[in-house]
């Protein structure tokens, strides 16, 4: 590739992700932006590929940014986030019970089952059992988790483990599951969910998702103009409305950091170390 090329790395959670990546190349490029994207299986391999220089830009999750700051920072490097969906702010994840049970408040789960996601998910793993720690319900302790671990590396953007937590709800082998809002309700609109079958014990405070991040690596003036240009994207130009379909978003925004606190802590524990749960968890 020319050096003169931009290159995006992003994680292959689902096969769509050719589909939308190709469409982002094709319309850079046609705007003058020399662009190309690496595929990797992990966002672990994405961050070393980052900060190493193979790709300049990347479509981190909260996860995978924080590693990717954490990392550079401690290596004098600098890393910066340019712009994020408009669906990645202010996100929550749900804990829900059935109805039928006699679970009807947190402090009803002492003792109980709570299902979860990937280990390395934030939606839902890392920040509801951050929120129901600080309810005195400590994993492992107060409840015992159950953890459906599909596809680790992918910080929960592939919702198996998510959805298997659900269906343990169903199941009935889990008191409650913890489940990012939005799958939550896609899950009842698909049918693994009566509408009437399940409440609500607790929404977490609101939390950002993903963004994209420039690397050490990123000229500047390319950066610059790849975040002029997503930011420029109409969801009426029919080209980039197939996109943003894909890709889950109405629009592009301007980058925060503020909204990642939620996770920082969440991995942190109550002791301010890290987890250490996994590799691409422990930032």
């Amino acid at each position: 590739m020319s050096g003169e090329t931009l290159v995006l790395g992003a994680v292959a959670y689902d096969p769509k992700v050719v589909t939308i990546w190709e469409g982002f190349r094709r319309y850079l490029g046609a705007r003058g932006l020399a662009f190309d994207y690496v595929l990797y299986s992990n966002y672990e391999s994405q961050v070393d590929a980052l900060l190493s220089g193979n790709v300049q830009v990347a479509w981190n999750s909260p996860l995978a940014w924080l590693n990717a700051e954490r990392r550079a920072f401690a290596d004098g490097l600098a890393v910066s986030a340019l712009c994020m969906r408009d669906t990645d702010l202010d996100n929550r994840s749900v804990i829900v019970s059935r109805a039928a049970d006699s679970v009807r408040s947190l402090a009803d789960l002492r003792g109980r089952t709570v299902a979860v996601g990937a280990t390395d998910s934030p939606q839902a793993t890392l920040i509801p059992l951050a929120h129901l720690a600080r309810q005195g319900l400590r994993a492992g302790i107060d409840i015992e988790v159950l953890r459906h671990e599909v596809l680790a590396g992918l910080h929960g953007d592939h919702v198996g483990g998510e959805r298997q937590a659900a269906e343990s709800l169903v199941a009935g082998e889990a008191a409650a599951a913890c489940l990012h809002e939005w799958n939550y309700q896609a899950f009842i609109e698909d049918g693994l969910f009566d509408p009437l079958s399940t409440v609500v014990l607790a929404y977490t405070e609101p939390y950002d998702h993903c963004n994209m991040t420039a690397g050490p690596a990123a000229a500047a003036a390319s950066v610059a103009r790849l975040r002029q240009l997503l930011l420029q994207m109409d969801a009426a130009d029919p080209e980039v409305g197939v996109l943003f379909q894909l890709e889950g978003l109405t629009r592009w925004v301007p980058a925060r950091t503020s909204g990642y606190g939620q996770l920082a802590a969440a991995i942190a524990g109550p002791s301010g170390g890290t987890s250490g749960i996994r590799r691409e968890v422990a930032v």
